[in-house]
C-alpha cells in the first residue's frame, strides 16, 4: 500500500507508512457576515461597555450614577418651571446644560475612555480583533463612534427631558423646539470633541490610571485655568483678551462655537462669547481637533504589532 494511503483500524501497517485520521471536521458553509457586521459589533460592543451593559456590576455604578445624576438635574429644572406660577421659560437654556454639566462630563469620559481602548492595549488583545476580517480603520471608527455615541446619549437625555417638560408646561412650541434643536447640534459636536480626545490620550498608554489622570487634566484642569484666565483678563478691563483665551480648553471652544453660531448665551465673564468672525476660527479649531483626533488614533494602531 502507498506511503499516506488510509487504513481501516484493524489492518497491519508497513514499516515507514503514514497514517490517515478522520477526526469530523467539516469546512463551514454558512453565510460570511465580513468587515461592516465585525465592524458593527464592535461598536455595538464598546457602546454597551461604555455604560457597563454587558460587564460586571461594579462597571456600572458609576456611568449609571452619572448618567442618573445628569436626567436628575434636568427633572429639577422642569420641576422649578412648572412649580413657579407664571414661568413661561425653562431655568437654564438647553444649549447651557453641557456646559454647566460638563465636569461630570468630563469624568464619565475618563472613566470610560480607558475602559474602551487601554485594556486592549494592556493585554494585547488588539491583535485578535486584525485576526478577524476587520482593519484598523474598522477598529478605529468603531471604537471613535461608540465614545462619541455614549457622549451624545450622557448629553442628549437631559434635553429630552428638559424638552418634554417645556412642552408639558405649555411653553412656547416654536421656542422651545428651536432651542432644543440648537443644543442638539451642540452636545453632537461636544461629543465628537471629548470621544475624539480622550480617545487619543487614552490611547496613549495601556496603563488605565494614567489614562483617566490624562483624561480629567485635558477637560476639567483646563477648562478651570482657562476660565480663571479669562476671568482675570475681563476684570483688568482686557475684554477682546477673553474670547481668544476661550481657543485652549474644549468645553470653552464649543462655547464659543454655540455662541457663535447657535444662538447661545456664552458662559464667558460678561456673557461676551465670540461674534460670527472669531467663531469661524473656534468651529475649525474644533472640527481640525476631531479630524486630528481620527488620524493620531489611525497612526497609533498602525504601530500595534499584530
Amino acid at each position: 500500500m502507498p506511503s499516506g494511503a488510509a487504513h481501516s483500524p484493524g489492518s497491519a501497517q508497513p514499516p515507514g507508512s503514514t497514517r490517515i485520521h478522520d477526526i469530523g471536521y467539516r469546512h463551514y458553509d454558512g453565510p460570511r457576515l465580513g468587515r461592516s457586521y465585525a465592524r458593527r459589533s464592535l461598536y455595538t460592543q464598546s457602546l454597551r461597555g461604555a455604560f457597563g451593559l454587558g460587564r460586571s456590576a461594579k462597571s456600572k455604578v458609576l456611568p449609571m450614577i452619572l448618567t442618573g445624576i445628569m436626567c436628575l438635574v434636568a427633572a429639577i429644572m422642569v420641576a422649578v418651571a412648572l412649580a413657579v406660577p407664571g414661568s413661561t421659560e425653562l431655568p437654564m437654556e438647553y444649549t447651557r446644560f453641557a456646559i454647566v454639566m460638563q465636569a461630570l462630563i468630563g469624568l464619565f469620559l475618563a472613566a470610560q475612555a480607558p475602559q474602551s481602548v487601554s485594556r486592549d492595549l494592556r493585554f494585547k488583545t488588539v491583535p485578535l480583533y486584525f485576526s478577524r476580517p476587520i482593519e484598523r480603520s474598522d477598529y478605529v471608527l468603531a471604537k471613535f463612534a461608540a465614545m462619541a455615541s455614549a457622549l451624545f446619549v450622557l448629553t442628549g437625555a437631559p434635553l429630552v427631558i428638559l424638552y418634554a417638560g417645556a412642552l408639558l408646561a405649555e411653553f412656547d412650541v416654536a421656542d422651545q423646539t428651536k432651542g432644543f434643536a440648537q443644543a442638539v447640534v451642540s452636545v453632537a459636536l461636544l461629543s465628537l470633541l471629548f470621544g475624539g480626545i480622550g480617545l487619543v490620550l487614552a490611547a496613549l498608554t495601556p496603563r488605565r490610571g494614567f489614562g483617566v489622570a490624562a483624561v480629567i487634566a485635558a477637560m476639567t484642569i483646563t477648562y478651570g485655568a482657562v476660565t480663571t484666565v479669562q476671568a482675570i483678563a475681563f476684570e483688568s478691563g482686557s475684554p477682546g483678551a477673553v474670547e481668544w483665551l476661550g481657543l485652549f480648553s474644549p468645553a470653552t471652544l464649543v462655547d464659543g462655537v454655540q455662541t457663535a453660531f447657535l444662538g447661545a448665551t456664552s458662559a464667558f465673564p460678561g456673557g461676551q462669547g465670540p461674534g460670527a468672525g472669531v467663531g469661524t476660527v473656534y468651529l475649525a479649531v474644533l472640527l481640525a481637533l476631531v479630524a486630528g483626533s481620527y488620524g493620531v488614533l489611525m497612526r497609533r494602531y498602525r504601530k500595534v504589532g499584530l
